[in-house]
């Protein structure tokens, strides 16, 4: 049952209220809802290609453009992308003990029709789904196989990954941002407070931050005596340092949402800059260069720059809106 009107209701009413009301409802009408919608977009534009060519090199481009969508939301880590497991199923990584390539190598090998299916891809390990499951098939060694099975397969992940992206953009839509929205009124029973939804939308920007200090750029640094250029993201595709920048515009719209109303934010604004012009400058698309002294240095730099703007978010935005970080379902990762 609905609490209140739909969302879309609720934040043409926020117009009309006094600046200070414009965090959430500015984060989830600017950001989340937007965010969601053009990865579906792209989902669904990459599944409808799958049907027409399921060639690897005829899928490359809509695989790019949707993995370029899912990094404008891969921060969000609440509501229905966590149901059913949907995050992990949509981009499994980090993927430490290569769980996925053995499965979809085992996918190939036994050809089952049945895996194949709705219901079927729907009963599939998360390791072996979603956007690394088909990098797997379109830049890996899997990437050659031109059999039919291969070409089912492709279909059939591309498939998964659109019906995922519809159901939790759906679940935006027709409940979830309602709560987010209404926290405090009688009935809601999620988020008790005002605060709480403020603070469920800090900690997502604040873990975001984390992710890209910590894994994406953390994993493959290693340390100076064992760097790890192997664990960069997305290696195959090439687009390790491309998902950092990205995944940095991403999170400072959403910085710049929660912010809005209540104040500014010149130190997180300033510490986003510098994180950005690092990214642009960094010629390394895989940080292959962390085995070197000389280049290791460049992605050290851009790791310290991701966390200023980590710390000055913290400080900054979490005074604004008067909470601090929560737990997030990533932390750990």
């Amino acid at each position: 049952m609905r609490l209140l009107p739909l969302a879309a209701l609720f934040l043409a009413a926020q117009s009309v209220l006094a600046p200070a009301q414009a965090d959430v409802p500015e984060a989830i009408s600017k950001e989340i809802l937007p965010g969601y919608a053009g990865f579906t977009a792209a989902a669904q534009a990459l599944s409808d290609a799958a049907q027409a060519d399921c060639s690897s090199a005829a899928l490359q481009a809509p695989w790019n453009a949707t993995f370029d969508a899912w990094l404008g939301v891969a921060h969000l880590r609440l509501g229905p992308i966590e149901d059913k497991g949907r995050a992990l199923a949509i981009a499994f990584w980090p993927d430490p003990k290569a769980i996925g390539a053995r499965q979809t190598e085992s996918m190939l090998k036994a050809a089952d029709p049945a895996l194949v299916t709705a219901d079927g891809m729907a009963q599939v390990s998360v390791a072996a789904r979603g956007l690394f499951g088909l990098e797997r098939l379109l830049y890996g060694a899997e990437a050659t196989d031109t059999g039919a099975y291969a070409c089912d397969l492709r279909r059939a992940l591309a498939a998964d990954l659109a019906r995922m992206a519809q159901e939790t953009e759906a679940e935006w839509h027709g409940g979830y941002a309602d709560l987010l929205l209404t926290a405090g009124a009688e009935g809601n029973t999620r988020f008790l407070t005002r605060a709480e939804a403020r603070q469920a939308l800090f900690t997502q920007l604040i873990s975001g931050l984390e992710f890209n200090a910590d894994q994406r750029l953390g994993r493959p640094l290693g340390s100076f005596d064992k760097p790890r250029p192997e664990r960069a993201e997305a290696l195959a595709s090439g687009r390790s340092l491309r998902d950092v920048a990205l995944s940095l515009k991403a999170l400072e719209g959403f910085a710049r949402a929660l912010a809005q109303g209540l104040g500014e934010i010149p130190l997180t604004e300033a510490a986003f800059a510098r994180a950005h012009d690092v990214a642009a400058k960094l010629d390394d698309p895989v940080f292959a260069g962390v085995a070197e002294p000389g280049t290791r240095l460049k992605v050290e730099i851009l790791q310290q720059s991701v966390r200023a703007a980590h710390d000055a978010a913290l400080s900054e935005i979490g005074a604004l809106l008067g909470v601090d970080a929560g737990f997030n379902s990533a932390d750990g990762d």
